[in-house]
């Protein structure tokens, strides 16, 4: 089954509005009227999202430098995204001439950043290589090293685009938290991201008590426990709002964990299953939209003619930052 477009859409518009209500959890404290009202601005999670599917559909494929160049170019823009610091320092050092293919994180970090800004921004590469585990994993992963080199956070991408992919393709009605989380199991290589996951499952097939949850999630600051928490509030509710309100009212860094929740449940429910007020009122929904819909052109028409969303060079040529 290919998704259809409204899924597309779905992903990317829930992205946002997940980050926008994330934005107003994490800046007022509390979320007014009911959890009904977004922040007027989404944050940087948002904008590097919008600068990675740009990238993959200006160049047809990824390309390392291609995808640098667009998240620079949209952080000059708007700095004041709400970016955090090793994103923002690392995008700086990079328009500055430094080429560290991968490792610039390391000069905050000995062992890089752990921080979940690169598994925000991977929904696009979830949707168009929904039907290929293999260069998902490769692209999602290169995608991530551009900023991060950690290993929980290149997981954390990998995780995060593959909870896309499979929601995608999933039938709303249907979804089987045992089996979803097997496939992202499958999906990692890291031993951390197998435990966190197997961690997630016996909380949903034996829940504690809201505080015992949260707490074996983690603060939801590190990839590790935000993208644990955005797939379980995912898997524990049911319907695009549910999850999201509950992902947001976890803790930790909101505005990601409900870019996160918002994409995987958006790419599951589609367009039609987020809220009215919400749709018409998250920013820049037409550019959203329209993005959305030209990664679906772009993946039917791969699909048409037997070739793939990308060719060998999208994970492995010029410009590639790292081998998983």
């Amino acid at each position: 089954m290919k998704p259809p477009l409204t899924k597309y859409i779905g992903c990317l518009i829930g992205g946002a509005i997940g980050d926008s209500l994330g934005a107003r959890r994490e800046g007022s404290g509390a979320i007014a009227n009911g959890g009904a009202d977004l922040a007027p601005r989404y944050t940087s999670d948002t904008v590097m999202t919008i600068a990675v599917a740009e990238s993959l559909i200006a160049a047809r494929e990824f390309h390392y430098w291609h995808m640098s160049e667009r998240l620079i170019r949209l952080y000059e823009k708007e700095p004041w995204r709400r970016y955090g610091t090793t994103t923002s320092r690392v995008l700086r050092s990079m328009r500055h001439g430094r080429q560290g293919f991968g490792m610039l994180d390391r000069d905050l970090y000995a062992d890089g950043c752990f921080g979940c800004g690169a598994a925000a921004r991977v929904s696009p590469v979830g949707l168009l290589y929904h039907d290929d585990p293999r260069t998902l994993r490769d692209i999602a992963y290169h995608c991530a090293s551009i900023t991060h080199s950690h290993d929980l956070a290149l997981e954390g991408a990998v995780v995060q685009a593959c909870a896309v992919a499979l929601a995608a393709l999933a039938d709303p009605a249907a979804v089987v938290p045992r089996e979803f989380l097997a496939a992202l199991r499958m999906s990692t290589r890291s031993e951390p991201f197998q435990e966190k996951l197997k961690t997630i499952l016996q909380l949903l097939e034996a829940p504690p008590a809201r505080e015992q949850t949260i707490a074996g999630l983690g603060s939801g600051i590190s990839t590790l426990s935000a993208v644990a928490h955005a797939v379980h509030a995912f898997l524990t509710n049911r319907g695009f709002k549910n999850s999201l309100l509950d992902a947001v009212s976890r803790g930790g860094n909101a505005p990601a964990i409900g870019a996160m929740t918002g994409a995987i449940a958006g790419a599951c429910y589609g367009i039609e299953g987020i809220p009215s007020q919400w749709r018409e009122t998250v920013e820049n929904r037409e550019q959203l939209e329209g993005l959305a819909n030209n990664l679906w052109t772009m993946r039917k028409t791969a699909a048409g003619t037997g070739a793939p969303a990308s060719s060998n060079n999208a994970a492995t040529g010029q410009g590639s930052a790292r081998t998983t």
